[in-house]
């Protein structure tokens, strides 16, 4: 392709220049053509030509290219010659074969299988065919050749297919018993026959493996038949569920002695395999041996079943503490340098020991009547669970294990309280419903409204035995020695939740006066509040002053629901907790983290008085509301003050919640909403008095008193939009031209909100206006907005006003529009169409410099 110079043209507009010289100026867009930008600009302009132009030439070369090998390949019948290959080209490997061993052992396995499918096959299928002599020859021959092949195979280093082998003659030797016991012992039980059966089984495979110790799997297999002779012998004699326990904690127990002993005295892989399977044996078995004992403990009526229940339980905890002991001195050998570490392996058998050992004693005294119905037996199981936990245990992991135990006893002891300090707690708040309605009789009347009390002496006993024994493991007694400093510090904190707790329901279920018990549960937030603004607790970021002012909020909400029963007691209440939590917000330090929340409920607590207060003088609801509203304008100022400690925060937001109370309180009365929502707003002008606060605090301000306003017109049933806008317009384009003096702010954003404010509801009003001053006057001012926009270079007026004079304009014409299309005939429409298509084609070159001219000198507007 020939190299061209490239055109002369303008930048700005691309008008084609006559060649040589160029003038001073473009004469269509007066844009400076001599100077060393404009000189610059042409030559990226001619650079950018060229390239181009080498472009298409390439484009045009690779397809003449393409074209000729498409040609050459066709010529030749779509075949082509084969490049020689380089011999220095790497070539990718083939992928490996599968590991022989995997594949011998997918084969074995499967050999294996065909071949016992195929013996069984034979046993049932053409078993009556032979006779006696026969069936025990051929059984007998298959039984010792299978048995005796892996010896041999072994000898060849073939472990594998001996491993198979020896499968096929477990097969052999169960088929050959369950032969024995069609033909010679038909009269035989199934299932005393299958114990006799298994046991036999078991002890020839065991031998088996034991002789060829190189086979893996006659030893555990061994170990899985040694499990079905107990059981099956208990189902034959048709012993009770008592039996069946003993003999699934028998074998369990065996298993637990292989196993250690498998571990102690002997290595190798395959001796693992036995103590994994001893193991798993041992707890498929004693898990279900375990739990028959603990419901026959728990279900037994009489002394012998009781003691009868609690031997199994405590043979099996003898085991498990046994097997506990030997696991620790195993960790601690094994670990010499921490013998005193805590093994996990010996902690969980040492747990179970202490839960059989639990539910045993716990069992006994429930069932044999010294624990009187209801509730007692869980301080009998909590009484047992603390005994155990302060046992001395001399090896470390063990006493973990009987601690864990105990801990769990305790904590079931915990959940069955739960529910009860839940309906103390969330059950008065059911006098919401019935407000004022009247003092109940006593304070179980006053918990919950229409629901009864089903809880006796013992839930305060068993709270209190909780307490206790959290609060010596906090100091340090007993058990509570060994523990880490973290666990005594959250023992503490629990230990005066659940004293807390305790002193709660002592009140309900003495069923005291409901006064009395009301001033008992205030007197008990005051307490809880006190603890962590103690001097000894005070700042401090333990889990006791924490815990204590949980408790006293939830107290806190449990009393205020008591109060609801009458008026009186619901104003002294609110006010004797908001001055209680206010009391500890002022005496708490500053970076103690009960002043935060303290000051949150005072907050709150204090709105609710300062509702409660007119309400209980018969003063309606939407005018109670601006006492509401004072609390939250007061918490301004004090937000402000504490802007710099952590409650700050905190109690601004609570002050907000306050106030949407507040405002929810009057929207019944418009009137009273408008005023509502102004005093809102003045004050969020002065939060926006706070330099961090002002730019969120100034447009919530605003938009409150902008809402108080159309609010109040509602009232007055005013239904023109410009009512409604127009007074926001004003101040907002006001502050918008105040704002235009930083030379960063745009058009948009000082002047788009205001007009758009006003111009689209209006809008939106004039097309469904049927009247016609609203269009003229909409119009009127766009088209100002438009001119005052295009004067002063600003495209926020211009753009909007344009827009609304043309959609404004449209809504005018448009009956007429559609009456004079509806008189022309229906060929005209398409023609006048298609006429303007063609004149918009013919002039698009043109139309589209000028579209981009006048996307160029808007986009320089402001």
């Amino acid at each position: 392709m020939p190299n061209l110079p490239p055109p002369a043209y303008c930048p700005g507009c691309s008008l084609p220049l006559a060649p040589g010289a160029p003038g001073a100026v473009c004469p269509r867009c007066a844009l400076p053509l001599t100077g060393p930008v404009p000189q610059r600009v042409l030559e990226i302009d001619a650079e950018l030509w060229r390239l181009e132009a080498r472009r298409t030439g390439l484009l045009a070369t690779r397809q003449e290219l393409l074209a000729g090998l498409r040609a050459s390949g066709s010529g030749s019948g779509g075949r082509t010659d084969a490049a020689p290959v380089d011999s220095s080209t790497p070539i990718a490997p083939a992928a490996p074969p599968a590991a022989p061993p995997a594949a011998r052992n997918v084969l074995l396995a499967l050999g294996g299988a065909l071949l016992a499918v195929a013996v069984t096959a034979f046993t049932l299928v053409s078993w009556g065919r032979l006779g006696i002599g026969g069936r025990s020859a051929v059984l007998g021959a298959l039984t010792l050749l299978a048995l005796g092949v892996p010896v041999a195979l072994l000898r060849r280093k073939l472990t594998a297919t001996a491993e198979a082998v020896a499968s096929l003659g477990l097969v052999l030797l169960l088929l050959d018993a369950y032969a024995l016991h069609r033909v010679a012992l038909p009269e035989a039980g199934g299932a005393g026959y299958a114990a006799v059966a298994a046991t036999v089984a078991a002890a020839l495979w065991a031998g088996y493996g034991a002789a060829l110790p190189r086979l893996r799997g006659p030893l555990p297999t061994a170990l899985c038949l040694a499990q079905l002779p107990l059981p099956l012998w208990v189902l034959s004699a048709d012993g009770g569920p008592y039996a069946l326990s003993w003999a699934l904690l028998a074998t369990a127990a065996g298993d637990a002695a292989v196993a250690l002993w498998c571990a102690g005295r002997c290595a190798g892989r395959g001796r693992r395999a036995v103590v994994v399977t001893a193991l798993a044996a041992g707890c498929a078995l004693g898990a279900p041996g375990l739990l028959t004992s603990a419901v026959l403990a728990l279900t037994s009526a009489g002394w012998a079943e009781s003691a009868h229940a609690a031997a199994l339980l405590a043979a099996a905890a003898a085991v498990l503490l046994y097997a506990a002991r030997r696991l620790a001195r195993g960790a601690a050998r094994a670990d010499a340098a921490a013998p005193a570490a805590v093994a996990p392996a010996a902690v969980v058998p040492a747990a179970v020991a202490g839960l059989a050992v639990l539910v045993a004693g716990g069992g006994a005294l429930w069932r044999v009547g010294a624990l009187p119905e209801p509730g007692w037996p869980v301080l009998g199981f909590l009484l047992c669970a603390l005994a155990l936990g302060a046992a001395p245990v001399g090896e470390r992991s063990v006493a973990a294990g009987l601690r864990l135990a105990a801990a769990a006893v305790c904590a079931g002891a915990a959940l069955w309280a739960l529910p009860a300090v839940a309906r103390l707690v969330l059950g008065p708040l059911g006098w919401v419903f019935r407000v004022w309605d009247g003092a109940p009789r006593g304070a179980r009347a006053a918990v919950a409204p229409g629901l009864g009390w089903p809880y006796g002496m013992a839930l305060p006993v068993v709270l209190g035995t909780l307490a206790v024994a959290a609060a010596a493991v906090g100091r340090g007694l007993g058990a509570g020695a060994r523990m880490p400093r973290e666990w005594r510090v959250r023992a503490c904190g629990g230990a005066l939740a659940v004293a807390g707790a305790a002193a709660a329901v002592l009140p309900v279920v003495l069923d005291l006066p409901y006064r009395v018990a009301v001033v008992l549960l205030v007197a008990l937030v005051v307490l809880l509040l006190a603890v962590p603004v103690s001097p000894p607790l005070a700042g401090t970021a333990g889990a006791a002053p924490v815990t204590a002012l949980v408790a006293a909020v939830a107290a806190a909400v449990a009393v205020s629901g008591w109060s609801l029963a009458e008026p009186a007691m619901t104003v002294a209440v609110l006010g004797a907790l908001a001055a209680a939590f206010a009391g500890a917000a002022v005496v708490a330090r500053a970076d103690a983290a009960v002043g935060p929340v303290a000051a949150v409920a005072a907050v709150v607590w204090s709105g609710a008085f300062a509702a409660a207060l007119p309400l209980a003088l018969d003063v309606p609801p939407h005018r109670a509301a601006f006492a509401v509203l004072g609390v939250a304008v007061a918490t301004v100022p004090l937000a402000a003050r504490l802007r710099a400690r952590p409650a700050g925060v905190p109690v601004e937001c609570a002050g907000y919640a306050v106030a949407a109370a507040a405002v929810v309180l009057t929207v019944a009365e418009p009137v009273a909403l408008s005023l509502a929502l102004a005093l809102c707003g003045v004050a969020a002008g002065g939060v926006a008095l706070r330099a961090e606060r002002r730019p969120v605090a100034a447009y919530a301000g605003g938009a409150l008193l902008v809402l108080a306003w159309w609010v109040r017109l509602g009232s007055w049933e005013v239904t023109s939009p410009e009512a409604y806008t127009l007074p926001v317009t004003v101040p907002a384009l006001a502050i918008g031209h105040l704002h235009r003096i930083r030379p960063e702010v745009s058009s948009w954003a000082a002047y788009g909100p205001g007009l758009a404010t006003t111009l689209v509801p209006s809008l939106a009003a004039v097309w469904v206006d049927a009247h016609w001053p609203r269009p003229l006057l909409l119009g009127a001012a766009a088209l100002a907005l438009t001119v005052l926009g295009a004067r002063s270079r600003l495209k926020a007026p211009l753009l909007m006003g344009g827009g609304t004079a043309a959609l404004v304009a449209v809504h005018e014409l448009a009956p007429h529009v559609v009456q004079v299309a509806g008189l022309l005939p229906r060929w005209v429409p398409p023609a006048a169409a298609g006429v303007l298509l063609l004149l918009v084609g013919a002039t698009y070159e043109r139309r589209l410099r000028e579209a981009r001219r006048l996307r160029r000198a808007v986009g320089r507007m402001r």
